[in-house]
């Protein structure tokens, strides 16, 4: 009886689904039933070929020597992984296995990690993809009801592929090449840099600030303070000649009441 092989993203979402699904039968890496096997990813088991994979040359740190920037990106096995690749790959080419599901988390990453595992293990039988945001049994039920082509998921993956090769071309150039310059361990990426820079021009605001006096008008009348506002409800003002001559008015003349708000104590 043909099965179809789902690819959980973690074991324990992995060991959920299969429970949902009633796949009791024990394996390495694996769960079984009579419909369906449930196989895991530990995260990702697949990544992006280090710089030295393409070229000899690049497993040096030269100056001369940069940007890379190969033809064609590869993946390779992670090798703290390489044994639950192993099982997934073996299962995908097991005879029985007519289909796959993808069950990794439901975004961009989630789908990376699937397709990755994917291409590296020759998958070219049919695939659809399980969408879903919990895994409460109803959701999981649910979810395996409503199976939908993967190809409508393509997009979400090259989108991720994208941002992974250019963290890779990124990070790996311009990190050289700020080591090689100033002779430091400096490190760059995409994300990294400009969220330093944010950082930087936050930290020189910060000691670039020069204080100014403001102003403001409090009341005291009988049992009760009041407090001037403008009409954008700021208590303050850099404007003195504006707030003494608020004070002036409330010395000498009535004031109107036009809001009462009582603040907890």
């Amino acid at each position: 009886m043909a099965k179809s092989l789902v690819l959980a993203e973690k074991p324990s979402v992995g060991r959920e689904i299969a429970r949902v699904l009633g796949c009791r039968k024990g394996g390495e890496g694996y769960l079984e039933g009579d419909r369906y096997v449930v196989t895991w990813a530990l995260g990702h088991l697949v990544t992006l070929a280090d710089p030295d994979v393409y070229e000899k040359k690049w497993e040096k740190w030269e100056m001369e020597d940069l940007p890379m920037l190969p033809q064609h990106m590869k993946l390779v096995v992670i090798p703290q992984t390489g044994k639950q690749f192993r099982v997934v790959q073996s299962l995908m080419k097991r005879g029985d296995i007519s289909d796959l599901i993808i069950a990794t988390d439901a975004g961009r990453e989630g789908e990376l990690v699937a397709r990755w595992i994917m291409i590296k293990a020759g998958w070219k039988k049919p695939t659809r993809r399980l969408w879903i945001s919990s895994q409460t049994d109803r959701a999981i039920k649910e979810g395996f009801a409503n199976l939908r082509p993967a190809a409508e998921y393509d997009n979400l993956f090259r989108s991720a592929q994208a941002r992974s090769e250019a963290d890779w071309l990124v990070g790996l150039n311009v990190t050289r090449a700020l080591t090689c310059r100033h002779n430091a361990q400096l490190s760059a990426g995409r994300v990294q840099t400009p969220t330093l820079a944010l950082i930087v021009a936050r930290e020189r605001e910060i000691r670039n600030f020069v204080p100014k006096d403001y102003w403001g008008v409090r009341l005291k009348a009988g049992g009760f303070s009041a407090m001037w506002r403008d009409k954008n409800n700021n208590s303050r003002t850099f404007d003195k000649s504006l707030a003494e001559k608020i004070a002036a008015s409330c010395q000498s003349g009535d004031a109107v009441l036009t809001q009462v708000r009582k603040c907890a104590a």
